[in-house]
């Protein structure tokens, strides 16, 4: 009888999928985001990839804390600011490796190769159809004209959309420039800022605004699910007669104490190609980092755009600044 159990139980466990390797990735986006694009890295190369997802403050903290004793080897993490800091904590460790260099242009990853963009997102200007021409439209700085008074919405100040946004602006522009724009944006708001960007494009389709600012894959996933507004609201890129619209990514890094390094790093390299790319773009709207991959169609549809090729490290670099440029100009 015992001899049946043991038997049982052999079969059991070789019936068990074998794992060639496992990967810890500690994450901030989206479960239903990540889960289909790990599945796809599990199928093809036999790793094993458990998903570790928090707020990118909370997630950071824990790696901190945690040390050498970590269990994680990637990190998957939203905006340009929260990479720099990730960084500047000592969180990653800088690699080497030429098909990121290939896959991911300069401007999306950092200097130190410490971490790489995976996906863009325009943060640019949206307007409702009905009430504005778009002719109307030019630059993020315009909006502070007096002509947009009582027209225009906002996402609150402590976002680091926006942070990151106010923060290439001082690049670009400058603090003093930067801080007339801001208070222009606080004069000609429209109602108190939103919470999230969705909250903002339904506001401009409810005719509450006539103008505002989000970043496009919100409005990808908002038309997709209700086409019906892309007849109000329509994207506007920012900025095309100078620096260009600004953009941010996402992206990952490999952590400084991973155990396992070697394969953290190809399986950021996997997500830099078009296969992963891909899968990225389809499920979010947003664009694909690596340019040899196009949009989907839907966002095809918005058209091309110059971006501002200034590195996305800057949201972070300057980010203490744009945050209290921001609250100097009364931007809550």
């Amino acid at each position: 009888m015992l001899k049946k159990i043991l038997t049982a139980q052999v079969a059991v466990l070789m019936a068990l999928p074998a794992f060639a390797s496992e990967l810890v990735v500690y994450s901030s986006r989206a479960d239903e985001l990540l889960k289909p694009i790990v599945q796809a890295y599990q199928t093809k190369t036999g790793t094993k990839v458990t998903l570790v997802n928090d707020k990118d403050g909370p997630l950071m903290a824990k790696i901190k804390a945690e040390g050498k004793n970590t269990k994680g080897d990637v990190l998957i993490t939203v905006d340009g600011g929260n990479l720099w800091k990730a960084s500047q904590m000592g969180l990653l460790r800088s690699i080497n490796s030429t098909t990121l260099k290939n896959n991911i242009p300069s401007h999306l990853r950092a200097a130190n190769n410490q971490w790489f963009g995976l996906s863009v997102r325009a943060r640019t200007i949206f307007y409702n159809a009905k009430t504005v021409n778009p002719s109307q439209l030019s630059t993020y700085a315009d909006l502070a004209n007096e002509k947009w008074k009582g027209r225009l919405c906002l996402r609150t100040s402590n976002n680091v959309y926006n942070q990151s946004l106010v923060a290439t602006m001082i690049a670009n522009h400058g603090q003093a420039t930067t801080e007339r724009v801001v208070k222009g944006w606080v004069n000609n708001l429209a109602t108190t800022p939103f919470s999230n960007d969705t909250a903002l494009l339904e506001a401009i389709n409810a005719g509450r605004c006539d103008v505002g600012i989000a970043n496009t894959y919100y409005y990808g996933r908002l038309i997709n699910k209700t086409p019906a507004v892309a007849n109000n609201v329509k994207v506007f890129f920012a900025d095309q007669g100078g620096k260009g619209t600004h953009v941010n990514v996402s992206g990952a890094g490999v952590l400084k104490h991973s155990k396992n390094p070697a394969e953290a790093q190809k399986f950021i390299e996997w997500l830099s190609s078009a296969e992963a790319q891909k899968l990225y773009a389809d499920r979010n709207f947003e664009y694909p980092a690596n340019a040899r991959v196009s949009a989907t169609p839907l966002v095809s549809r918005w058209g091309s755009f110059k971006q501002d090729f200034i590195n996305v490290a800057v949201a972070g670099q300057n980010q203490q600044k744009a945050i209290m440029l921001m609250k100097k100009a009364g931007y809550n």
